[in-house]
């Protein structure tokens, strides 16, 4: 039997990557994204990987009746395993620079988001009563404070770490497991902005930023986004159904607990 995982914030980067690994390991992926072009390209870029019969759709994370929706029409049709919520946004500022309008953007999508999709994909996992899996994406950013220019993000991300945890804890009865995923610095579009952002606030160059980033990571190099799905694909294994409430390092070295 094919099993069915919903991917959010799929259409580029580290969302991509997980569609691709999941999909290769055999999961039917239902890829959602904001952009639906984006969301269809993804979906496409897996129609090479044998028998999976992958989707795309629109999904505003941050409007709970669109994910609610959909979880129950994918748990109609296929049976909702695993849920992936991986849509975030970041945009770096000094701390007194921040708006509260931009406050309320990065912890609607990457915090809110995560709260809301977490409880749709709960709640039709345990009207199915088999059990399921999620995993949210974290940062490493979500365990220290000690991030130049992300105050917002380092808040959202804080968030993501805890409300795994109390997801993890009431789910449990119900054989869902939650945990959380904590990348580093992510070779991603994402990151190619933030470069950008940082080298102009430090008033130095994206390659100077990105040497820093490297010397700070003790296995010496950027992260790729295939790594992040690795541990994903891991998560959602028969192999971690023992595992939950753990918001999982994934960033070679660059911040260790």
């Amino acid at each position: 039997m094919t099993h069915t995982v919903v991917v959010t914030g799929a259409g580029s980067g580290i969302g991509q990557a997980m569609s691709r690994e999941l999909a290769l390991l055999g999961w039917r992926v239902i890829v959602t994204d904001l952009v639906a072009l984006a969301a269809e390209e993804t979906r496409a870029s897996l129609a090479a990987v044998p028998g999976g019969d992958h989707e795309a759709h629109v999904l505003n994370v941050t409007v709970g009746n669109q994910s609610l929706k959909l979880a129950q029409d994918i748990s109609t049709r296929h049976g909702l395993d695993a849920w992936v919520s991986n849509a975030g946004v970041s945009k770096m500022r000094n701390f007194l620079a921040i708006t509260e309008g931009e406050f309320d953007l990065t912890l609607d999508i990457n915090l809110k988001g995560v709260f809301l999709c977490g409880q749709a994909a709960a709640g039709v996992m345990i009207a199915q009563g088999r059990g399921g899996a999620i995993v949210n994406t974290a940062s490493m950013a979500g365990k220290q404070g000690r991030v130049p220019y992300l105050a917002d993000y380092v808040a959202s991300k804080f968030g993501v770490i805890g409300l795994t945890q109390a997801m993890a804890f009431e789910l449990a009865p119900h054989n869902i497991t939650v945990n959380s995923v904590c990348p580093g610095f992510v070779a991603t579009p994402m990151q190619d902005r933030e470069l950008a952002w940082e080298a102009q606030l430090r008033g130095t160059t994206a390659e100077n930023v990105k040497d820093s980033w490297v010397s700070d990571t003790p296995l010496g190099r950027l992260q790729q986004p295939s790594e992040v799905a690795d541990a994903v694909g891991f998560l959602l294994s028969p192999k971690a159904r023992f595992i939950t409430g753990e918001a999982l390092s994934v960033n070679g070295g660059a911040y260790m607990d």
